[in-house]
């Protein structure tokens, strides 16, 4: 019932993904909600080039769905992780739909409960160890990216919300609320990075999203140096603290350092 389950939420929510991105009628997310998605919306929205991660997530989740499949996968470790990555899919079908819709409010809520799925997932799999590199990478990796992306998505979502309700998209203000919603982020990795096992994958996704904040505020319009620039120093400091809690996790499984604070 779980794979079944698994399954058919990969279904749901690549017809959902489908529609979301205009090939079944719907409206590109760029464009849906009156465009309050799109990169010129928001400081804290990224450059369009950021969304090319999801074909690396979406191509990791159907290499999941087929794993979760083999008789490999008959763990404890699958059994945890089945039922809340079906949500996750499911949850991600409900944010497109809610956008299609243009409920700004009830996407940055569906959005809010994939992060807190995603956790739940990640915090799983860092409690059982994998069985292989193979599952390393397919599983471990693909919701790596997969909450890693989504933190950064989050924090843009709901500045559209924001923006859309009223709030000043540009101007000293919208300036200064960015830099820190970024500096959070920030925090938000490192917290990430101590409770997971310093991952490469939640890390690389998280400067992936706010690298293209830095592009769009950078090179495009609304131009926001300030925001460009620290966005740039934030995305460098995540993978800078991610390499060195990694290092300090080694040291201490080999014996030869003190565990980290």
């Amino acid at each position: 019932m779980r794979r079944i389950a698994v399954t058919a939420s990969a279904v749901l929510c690549a017809v959902a993904t489908a529609f979301g991105v205009g090939a079944l009628g719907g409206t590109e997310v760029s464009e849906a909600a009156g465009g309050a998605l799109a990169a010129d919306a928001t400081l804290i929205a990224p450059g369009s080039g950021a969304f090319g991660i999801w074909s690396v997530i979406y191509l990791g989740l159907a290499g999941y769905v087929v794993w979760q499949w083999l008789p490999v996968s008959a763990t404890a470790r699958a059994r945890a992780v089945g039922w809340w990555a079906a949500a996750s899919m499911l949850l991600n079908g409900a944010w497109l739909l809610t956008i299609q819709l243009g409920w700004l409010w009830a996407s940055v809520a569906v959005i809010l409960a994939l992060a807190v799925v995603l956790k739940v997932v990640l915090a799983r799999l860092t409690a059982h160890r994998p069985a292989g590199r193979a599952e390393l990478v397919v599983v471990d990796g693909t919701f790596g990216l997969y909450l890693g992306w989504v933190a950064v998505a989050t924090c843009a979502n709901l500045a559209a919300a924001l923006v859309a309700a009223g709030m000043p998209p540009t101007g000293l203000l919208a300036e200064a609320i960015t830099i820190f919603i970024l500096i959070a982020v920030l925090v938000l990795a490192a917290v990430y990075a101590r409770s997971y096992g310093a991952r490469f994958a939640i890390a690389a996704a998280m400067a992936w999203g706010v690298g293209w904040i830095a592009v769009a505020r950078l090179t495009g319009e609304p131009s926001a140096p300030s925001v460009g620039v620290t966005a740039v120093a934030v995305a460098v400091v995540i993978l800078v603290v991610t390499v060195l809690m990694r290092a300090a996790l080694r040291r201490t499984r080999s014996g030869t350092g003190s565990p980290p604070a």
